[in-house]
């Protein structure tokens, strides 16, 4: 275990190359043999030509056919360890690297919501496709190309000339198809990724898009970004498409050359006719990793641009440092002179808000929209960082926290409920480890278990994708139920009831009073009046700041009139407020 305060992780990028450098040098070793053992064809056409053919001799024809299958076997067994091992590397590489990009573009997501972050792991998608494709194989082949030139130049200085020459040629191809694909090639994957983006975001409200005739003119504005980009695609596809017919036409015309060079040769008696086949072959074993390179330079500057994304995102965006474990909370709340600003914004929605609240004490937290109530809740769980001032629990900073650590501890509700694919019971237990007396337990303490019983499966039902197989008031009882998995020491519930019928209300109500008799912390956003009866202190928000906050008394001798409070139901309190002033309770 790490105990330093503040570590800064090395670039996980860094590190996953580094373990596949070896990987990666053993498969450029094993390329020397494969290409060695690529010489057997050419030299195996050389002895037919020269020997076999003139001496008519059928053993020695027997002797260096055994010999060329058994060395083509063992060419073809190294190629394919070659190649499992370049597979291995691109899934080893994906492996290290995945887990530390989805929770960096989590983070960079909370940061900056709209800024599309989640296209990194569609990046790495990219580079891994790249690296278990066939540009590797090339770029180890790449290395010998000088076994196989030597060879021509072995042959005849002709085709050692020739070789070399169309060498040249078709890399000077693959440099400037870089140099003229490179700018669109980036715009394109830009464009593509805001297109798919906004279209994301789009038809995630398809309810609104269909129901207000909105889908004609937003899918209009999408077209207009999506074509931008394709434009940009077809232009770095042409260009690109030049080069690699061109890279084509040059290696059919060396093969010409190289033939036609050979026959001159062997009228003038200077080369064989073996000799002019072998080197046609050779030349084009050495032209081949080129010719491959330039075929797959796309797919390499797509990578290449997807690995610069990914690195530039893990750079901007830290990983979270290790962090000594402390005591598990007991839900002691400090909020010092916490100011706060929405992600990328610059205007402050926080301005020094301080309070502090005892282990299961419930706070009431009222005020008129835009009063920065969810602002605060974010900040209290750690969603928002503050710009100033300190948030503790039981006297650590937040931001001493190991998260993992804390996550447990914390119990959350926000204002619009998320759920995830997957069953009930899952979503309950956060897709921890299942305990189903835990589940059960919380399903029971958020009033949810008769519900969750109705369902065609049970806690066993799947709820698809963000839940939109259950009602509004199903996700958020479910959500509470999520909030309250594993009895957490601190608890913030934003708009708990917002979509809640009175058997709801009411099994919210019993279960606000369950956590005060628990000992567990509370934060409750409402600007209903039904569930002000269970709590201990009332703070009013009034344009980010503290309006006031106290004891319900103490608030309502600074709001306003006090309030009429009585018991209307066996069940609750419902207290009826007249008036907390004129911030209190509007909106």
């Amino acid at each position: 275990m790490v105990s330093a305060m503040s570590q800064v992780s090395k670039n996980i990028l860094s590190e996953a190359l580094a373990e596949a450098r070896p990987g990666y040098a053993s498969a450029i070793f094993f390329s020397f043999f494969i290409n060695l053992l690529a010489l057997v064809g050419p030299l195996y056409m050389l002895q037919i030509y020269d020997r076999v053919i003139s001496s008519r001799n059928v053993s020695t024809l027997v002797a260096l056919t055994a010999i060329a299958f058994v060395m083509l076997v063992v060419y073809g067994i190294l190629d394919k360890v070659r190649s499992k091992i370049l597979l291995s590397l691109g899934l080893l590489f994906d492996a290290k690297v995945r887990g530390s990009v989805f929770n960096t573009v989590a983070r960079g997501t909370l940061l900056e919501p709209a800024s599309g972050h989640s296209q990194a792991l569609r990046a790495l998608d990219s580079v891994r496709e790249f690296l278990i494709g066939s540009g590797p194989l090339a770029f180890c082949d790449a290395p010998w190309i000088p076994l196989f030139i030597a060879a021509c130049f072995i042959l005849h200085v002709w085709f050692g000339l020739i070789a070399t020459a169309g060498g040249v040629l078709i890399f000077a191809l693959a440099i400037v198809n870089e140099l003229f694909t490179r700018a669109h090639a980036k715009d394109a994957a830009r464009g593509n990724a805001a297109a798919a983006n906004y279209a994301t975001a789009t038809v995630r409200n398809a309810e609104v898009l269909h129901a207000m005739g909105m889908l004609e003119a937003l899918r209009e504005r999408w077209l207009t970004r999506q074509k931008w980009a394709l434009d940009r695609q077809a232009a770095a596809a042409a260009r690109s498409g030049t080069f690699i017919s061109a890279a084509k036409l040059v290696r059919t015309l060396l093969q010409v050359a190289i033939l036609g060079a050979g026959a001159y040769l062997a009228i003038e008696q200077e080369v064989s006719p073996g000799a002019m086949i072998a080197a046609s072959i050779i030349m084009g074993r050495a032209l081949a990793p080129v010719e491959t390179s330039v075929s797959n330079w796309s797919r390499f500057l797509a990578a290449r641009a997807a690995y610069d994304g990914i690195a530039t995102l893990l750079r901007v965006i830290p990983a979270e440092p290790l962090r000594m474990r402390l005591p598990a909370p007991r839900g002691e709340i400090s909020v010092e002179n916490v100011s706060a600003v929405t992600p990328g914004g610059k205007h402050a929605v926080l301005a020094n808000i301080s309070f502090s609240l005892q282990s299961g004490e419930v706070l009431g937290m009222i005020g008129p929209s835009a009063a920065g109530k969810s602002s605060l809740a974010r900040v209290l769980v750690g969603v928002w960082r503050p710009v100033s001032g300190k948030m503790r629990i039981d006297g650590s900073d937040l931001s001493h926290w190991n998260i993992d650590q804390l996550g447990p501890h914390i119990g959350y509700l926000p204002q619009d409920v998320e759920l995830f694919s997957g069953s009930v019971a899952e979503n309950i237990s956060r897709f921890g480890p299942f305990h189903e007396d835990k589940i059960i337990a919380a399903a029971m303490s958020a009033g949810v278990h008769e519900m969750v019983q109705r369902l065609p499966e049970g806690y066993d039902t799947q709820i698809g994708e963000g839940g939109h197989a259950l009602s509004g008031g199903q996700r958020q009882r479910i959500g509470l139920a999520r909030a309250l998995y594993g009895n957490p020491a601190f608890i913030v519930l934003d708009e708990p009831n917002a979509n809640l019928d009175a058997e709801g209300e009411a099994a919210l109500i019993a279960a606000l009073e369950q956590l005060r008799k628990n000992g567990q912390t509370v934060v409750l956003i409402t600007h209903k009046t039904s569930l002000l009866a269970t709590v201990d202190r009332l703070l009013v928000l009034k344009g980010g700041k503290i309006h006031a906050f106290g004891t319900f008394d103490e608030v309502v001798s600074i709001s306003g009139p006090a309030p009429n409070v009585s018991s209307e139901s066996a069940t609750s309190k419902v207290p009826k407020v007249t008036s907390l002033g004129p911030v209190a309770l509007a909106g």
